[in-house]
């Protein structure tokens, strides 16, 4: 009895943890996603600005939501262990594993089937396509950790802290 009680306490909470999520995001002009992670992370080049490599982690996320099965195109610059010249996944989002749980804040792409933009905006009023998101590990109980993509370090390689696309 206590155990079932004790489970569906939990339960609530990660709805009730959900729910705030969703709407953090939206008010962020992000679109929202959480889920399970199925593949990933992995590096992948990217363009040079200003001699930094805009490289990427990707990785397969299989949505709550829907169930569909998402590309998420993390940005390392935004990662706090970005090390120009190094091309690895860099912390903290090379803890991330098969298996976790994640919330997602981002813009939506490829025809809704991926998801990007998924870091700090450097501080700017938040815009569809320029939403303040991130990138969170959600713990058994339905809790979110810290946004893994926060580091506002390389913000003056874009333009008024606004990257174009």
């Amino acid at each position: 009895m206590k155990r079932a009680l004790f489970g569906m306490l939990l339960a609530m909470a990660a709805a009730t943890a959900a729910a705030d999520e969703r709407q953090s995001c939206e008010a962020a002009s992000g679109a929202w996603r959480s889920g399970v992670v199925l593949q990933g992370p992995r590096f992948a080049h990217g363009q040079f600005r200003q001699g930094i490599e805009l490289s990427h982690t990707h990785l397969k996320l299989r949505a709550d939501q829907d169930g569909q099965v998402y590309d998420v195109a993390i940005d390392n610059v935004f990662a706090s262990g970005y090390r120009p010249g190094q091309p690895v996944v860099p912390a903290p989002i090379d803890g991330i594993r098969e298996g976790d749980h994640l919330s997602l804040c981002g813009q939506l792409y490829d025809r809704g089937i991926g998801i990007h933009f998924v870091h700090t905006n450097c501080g700017q009023s938040p815009a569809p396509n320029h939403p303040d998101g991130w990138l969170r590990v959600v713990d058994r109980s339905g809790q979110s950790g810290d946004n893994l993509e926060s580091s506002t370090n390389y913000c003056p390689l874009f333009s008024h802290g606004r990257r174009r696309r």
